[in-house]
């Protein structure tokens, strides 16, 4: 787990909210304040769909949504002429890409033992930070996952541009 600090708020959420260099992730959850705090759970809502639609995984293929689809609803949200005074969100890999980055390694983990490759973004009103983390089914002594995801957390935002400082 490692903590970045965003050094260019502005240019991060342009590309957080604008545009899709995070569509690679699921949302769990998000609280945005601002005149109100809105609290999103990223978990598909069940009695929303029929029982064939839960069940096909080309309609619903995740416990959580797509950043992609939702991103919008946050921008909304969160635009305007005032800036927010906090929001938080909570963002898993998509699970395809778990193996991949695993095999970057030397480590005996396998796809199915990890949960989440998570990224918690956090902004207090002044400051933003994104904390990484790893979730797993069960506990392991394994340590290599965690220094790989955080591996490819400081590549994507370098790959992007995003400057942080590491604290």
């Amino acid at each position: 787990m490692i903590a970045l600090q965003i050094k260019n708020i502005k240019q991060f959420m342009n590309q957080f909210l604008a545009g899709d260099a995070f569509d690679s992730f699921l949302l769990e959850q998000a609280s945005i304040s601002t005149y109100n705090t809105f609290t999103i759970d990223g978990r598909e809502n069940k009695s929303f769909y029929t029982s064939e639609e839960w069940e096909d995984k080309e309609i619903r293929p995740y416990e959580f949504t797509q950043w992609k689809k939702i991103r919008s609803v946050c921008f909304d949200l969160i635009k305007g002429k005032r800036t927010p005074t906090a929001f938080q969100f909570v963002l898993h890999l998509l699970p395809e890409y778990t193996a991949s980055l695993l095999e970057k390694g030397d480590t005996a983990v396998t796809p199915d033992q990890v949960k989440a490759f998570v990224i918690n973004i956090k902004y207090d009103g002044t400051s933003l930070t994104l904390i990484t983390g790893t979730a797993f089914h069960t506990f392991l002594m394994d340590k290599t996952p965690d220094a790989l995801w955080d591996n490819a957390v400081r590549q994507f935002l370098t790959k992007r541009q995003i400057d942080y400082d590491e604290t």
